[in-house]
Order: C-alpha cells, then sequence, then structure tokens
C-alpha cells in the first residue's frame, strides 16, 4: 500500500479518499473546512495541517477540487518543489480543457507525472466506491494512476491525452444534462396526455426512448430505483455542478468549432433553474419548472 495524499474533501472527495484509506492506504488528508477534515479521520485518514504537509512524502496526489485555478493554485503552492520526483499527480476535479493540459505540461517540466481523471458516478457512486473514471495522460502515467482509481471505483478508461479525460467529462455531462430535460419533458407530456407515470416508465424503460435519466435516475418520485426525487431532490448532483460542467462544456465546444445547439439549450434552462435559488436542488429536480 502506498502513502496518498488527498486534497479536497467536499462531497465527492471525502468518500473518494475514504475509500482509499479503507483499501489500505496511508491516507494524508487536506481540505479548509474542518468538519470535512474531522470526517476524512474517522473514515481512516490522517488528517493534515496544510496541503503541503499532506503532499510530504507522498506517493499519489490525487486532488478534488471546485475549479482550475485551485487546481494550478495547489499544485504551484503545495505541489511542485515539494512532491517526491516518483509522484503520480492525479487529478479528479471537472476543469477545463485548457487547465488540465497547462498543469500537465507544468508537471512534466517538474519531472513529475500526471493525468486528469474527472469522474462520474454522483455521491453515492464516490461513497460506495464505484465511480467512473475518464482519464487523460501519457500512458506511463495512466498505468501508475490506475490502480488508486480502481481503489475508488469500478470503471478506469484511458481516453488518451492530457485534456482528453475532461473532454470526456463535459460531452457525458452534456449528454445527461440534455436527455434529463428530455426525460422530464416527457413524463410531464404523458402526464397532460392522461397517461400514468408509472405505466409511462415501464413502456420506455423497455422501449427505444429508454435513457440512464430514465431507468436509473428517475425524475418522478416513487418510480423506479431510488433516486433524489423520492427525497424531495436532495443529494445526487446538484444543480449548480450540472450548470458549471454545461458552461464548461460550451466553452469547449465555441474553442473547437463545434455545434451544440441542444447543449446551448440545457445550459439555458439550467441557467434559469439555478437563478431561482435552486442551486443545491439535484439537476433531476428541473422537472418541476416543466
Amino acid at each position: 500500500m502506498a502513502r496518498v495524499a488527498f486534497i479536497g474533501l467536499g462531497n465527492m472527495g471525502g468518500g473518494m479518499a475514504a475509500n482509499l484509506a479503507q483499501k489500505g492506504h496511508d491516507v494524508r488528508a487536506f481540505d479548509l473546512n474542518a468538519e470535512a477534515l474531522d470526517k476524512a479521520e474517522a473514515a481512516g485518514c490522517l488528517p493534515a495541517a496544510s496541503a503541503a504537509e499532506a503532499v510530504d512524502g507522498a506517493e499519489a496526489i490525487v486532488t478534488m477540487l471546485p475549479a482550475g485555478s485551485h487546481v494550478e493554485s495547489v499544485y504551484a503552492d503545495a505541489v511542485f518543489g515539494r512532491a517526491p520526483g516518483g509522484a503520480i499527480l492525479i487529478d479528479c476535479s471537472t476543469i477545463d480543457v485548457a487547465t488540465a493540459r497547462r498543469v500537465a505540461e507544468a508537471a512534466t517540466a517538474q519531472g513529475l507525472a500526471a493525468v486528469d481523471a474527472p469522474v462520474s458516478g454522483g455521491i453515492a457512486a464516490a461513497n460506495a466506491g464505484t465511480l467512473t473514471f475518464m482519464v487523460g495522460g501519457q500512458q506511463e502515467a495512466f498505468e501508475r494512476a490506475q490502480p488508486f482509481l480502481a481503489d475508488m471505483g469500478k470503471a478506469v478508461i484511458h481516453a488518451g491525452a492530457s485534456g482528453a479525460g475532461q473532454a470526456a467529462k463535459m460531452a457525458n455531462n452534456m449528454l445527461l444534462g440534455a436527455t434529463m430535460i428530455a426525460t422530464c419533458e416527457a413524463f410531464r407530456l404523458a402526464e397532460r396526455l392522461g397517461l400514468d407515470a408509472q405505466t409511462f416508465y415501464d413502456i420506455s424503460s423497455v422501449s427505444s426512448g429508454q435513457s440512464w435519466s430514465m431507468t436509473s435516475y428517475c425524475p418522478v418520485p416513487g418510480v423506479g430505483p431510488e433516486t433524489p426525487a423520492d427525497r424531495d431532490y436532495q443529494g445526487g448532483f446538484a444543480a449548480a455542478l450540472m450548470l458549471k460542467d454545461l458552461r464548461l462544456a460550451m466553452q469547449a465546444a465555441k474553442d473547437a468549432g463545434a455545434v451544440t445547439p441542444l447543449g446551448r439549450h440545457a445550459t439555458e434552462l439550467y441557467e434559469a433553474f439555478v437563478a431561482e435559488g435552486q442551486g443545491t436542488t439535484d439537476f433531476s429536480g428541473i422537472i418541476r419548472t416543466l
């Protein structure tokens, strides 16, 4: 087992760090939030007084931070010049492709290997250790990161060169945002036409309209497997985070010259939803506005 620095213990990072500790790794954890540090300690991690302290002697350094600026800051202030030469840097944050590539280049200049490894699966999967990781970076770096990621997830997929993990995450979540809205619209249409929600689910879940938003994350309470809809749309994947990912996807589309009208419309609808004060509501809660 290895010494692992884990920086960023929010809703996702806390469960991920706990899983590494449960797999026997010596996890040195840091977060600015004292309560998050207490939870990490209770889960078997050793709290660090700073990110730099967590990094000292670490064989792997995992970051799960809100934005690219935070990743760059932590790397510049706490990782570069302090991490051992053989350390692998694993950034699981969801950030823009350009920043992911920039920090990977900076790591290479420091003699360190780095990958971008954003996740799919949400809080429940982070806690259960069943996340999917989409990984960008050189093959050797991927192979070094893979065992640590496997201890936190069910699937670890090499997407390509640096930044490819973030590209996959943005495209995936743009698809998720659009299909969730379409699923919500379909349930509302069925309701207006007098069709029972459970009956519509029973039909659509085995028909051509089937999607993950329908069968695994149904936005209607009491229909399908348990989802945040059954908890008044609390927990799960916050609408504000969906909006963040959609905005990243739209910026990436603009930079690449890609035409994404459905992605743009999904972004506009989530912007309105979050502006109504629903940022902490699960993203499937947008059904309330349709």
